[in-house]
C-alpha cells in the first residue's frame, strides 16, 4: 500500500463517529470501510412527479462493502461482540443480515451461523452468505419463526445475536444519518425510508436526534416510512403470521423494532403506509432506468411512497427530500432479470445490427 504524500486512508462509521458511539480505547475496531455512501441527486423523480421546487436525493447505502445498510450496524455488532471474547454470532435474515454478519465475522476470525427462511432469500444475498463462509441453515418456516429460533439458542450469551436485537446494530446505523446531515449542511425536511424489520428507520430518528441536540442540525425531519402491502404489520396495528411481498428484505410480519419504529413516526410528525408490490416494480424500475440507480426492490418500496405522498401534494414547496435506497440491485439477480424485456439475439452481420436497432 502506498505511503507516500498523496495516500488517503479511508475509514469506517466507528473512527469517524467514534464520540457519539459506545465504544471506547479497549474496543477492537471491526470494519470494511462502511459508510460514507453517497447522496446522489434524483434528476428524473421530480421532473416525472412536477416537484418543480422540492429536491429529491438518493442515501445509495448499495454501495456499502456486502452492498447494503446492514453493514453500518455490523460494524459496531461484531466490534462489540469481539470485545465481550464471543467466540461466534448467530442471525436470522432475510439476505442483507446474514451477508453483512457472514462478511464482518470473518474479517474477525470468528464463526458465524444464519438461519434463513426456506425459499424467501435472493440468491445474490444467500451467495454472500456461503462465500464469505457462514454455516446457513434453512428454517422451514418463515423469518419471523427464525428470528423466535435465533433469540433462544442466543439467550443463554454463549453465542452472540446480531439481528437489530442487538443495540449496537442500531447504534451503528444511525451514523447514516449524520452523513446526510454533514453532507446536507441540515437535516432534511423529510426522510423517506422502507421498513421492515424497522431497525433502520429506529436508527435514523436515533441519529437525526443525537446531531440536533449536538448542534449539527437545527431541524429534524418528518420520517416517512412504507411497508409492502402484503408485509405491513405496522400498517395494520398487528404482526402478520404469513408476510408476502416481492421485495424480500421487507417480507417481515413481525418486526423486531415495532416499538422503535412507532415512536420515530409519531415523534416526527411522520406516517408508516404501505405501496403495493405493483408500485414497488414500477419504482424500481423507474429508478434504474431513468435515473441510473440499481437498488434492490425493498428500496423501490420508499420511492414509490414518494410518487404516492406526491400525488397527494403531501410534500411543501422547497423541501429536501432524502429516500433511503437500502441495497443493491445485484442482490436479487432473479427479480432483475423476471420481466418481459428480453435479450434480442441476431446474426453477427452489420446489416442484422442496424435492423435490430432501427437505423
Amino acid at each position: 500500500m502506498s505511503t507516500g504524500k498523496y495516500a488517503v486512508k479511508k475509514i469506517g462509521i466507528i473512527e469517524r463517529y467514534q464520540e457519539y458511539l459506545p465504544v471506547t480505547d479497549a474496543t477492537p475496531i471491526i470494519s470494511l470501510n462502511e459508510g460514507n455512501t453517497p447522496l446522489i441527486l434524483a434528476e428524473a423523480l421530480p421532473r416525472e412527479l412536477g416537484l418543480k421546487t422540492q429536491k429529491i436525493y438518493y442515501k445509495f447505502e448499495g454501495l456499502n462493502p456486502t452492498g447494503s445498510f446492514k453493514d453500518r450496524g455490523m460494524t459496531m455488532a461484531m466490534s462489540k461482540a469481539v470485545e465481550a471474547g464471543s467466540q461466534a454470532v448467530i442471525c436470522a435474515s432475510t439476505g442483507n443480515t446474514s451477508a453483512s454478519a457472514a462478511a464482518y465475522a470473518s474479517r474477525c476470525g470468528i464463526r458465524c451461523y444464519v438461519l434463513i427462511p426456506e425459499g424467501k432469500i435472493a440468491k445474490g444475498k444467500l451467495l454472500q452468505a456461503y462465500r464469505y463462509g457462514a454455516k446457513v441453515i434453512m428454517v422451514k418456516g418463515n423469518f419471523d419463526q427464525a428470528l423466535e429460533l435465533v433469540k433462544e439458542i442466543s439467550a443463554d450469551g454463549k453465542i452472540t445475536l446480531v439481528n437489530s436485537l442487538n443495540p449496537f446494530r442500531i447504534e451503528g446505523q444511525k451514523s447514516a444519518a449524520f452523513e446526510i446531515v454533514d453532507d446536507l449542511g441540515e437535516a432534511p425536511n423529510y426522510h423517506v425510508i422502507p421498513v421492515g424489520n424497522a431497525g433502520n428507520i429506529t436508527a435514523y430518528w436515533k441519529g437525526y436526534n443525537e446531531y440536533k441536540r449536538a448542534g449539527r442540525s437545527e431541524i429534524l425531519p418528518q420520517m416517512l416510512g412504507f411497508q409492502a402491502a402484503g408485509s405491513a404489520p405496522l400498517v395494520s396495528g398487528k404482526p402478520i403470521a404469513k408476510p408476502e411481498t416481492i421485495a424480500t428484505a421487507i417480507r417481515i410480519g413481525n418486526p423486531a423494532s415495532w416499538e422503535g419504529a412507532i415512536k420515530a413516526r409519531d415523534e416526527s410528525n411522520g406516517l408508516i403506509e404501505a405501496v403495493t408490490d405493483e408500485e414497488i416494480t414500477q419504482a424500481y424500475r423507474f429508478i434504474a432506468e431513468r435515473e441510473g440507480v440499481f437498488a434492490e426492490p425493498a428500496s423501490a418500496a420508499a420511492v414509490a411512497g414518494v410518487i404516492k405522498l406526491a400525488k397527494r401534494n403531501f410534500f411543501k414547496d422547497n423541501a429536501r427530500i432524502v429516500i433511503t435506497l437500502t441495497g443493491s440491485g445485484l442482490k436479487d439477480p432473479d427479480f432483475a432479470l423476471s420481466f418481459d424485456d428480453k435479450i434480442i439475439s441476431a446474426d453477427p452481420t452489420v446489416n442484422a445490427i442496424r435492423e435490430v436497432i432501427e437505423l
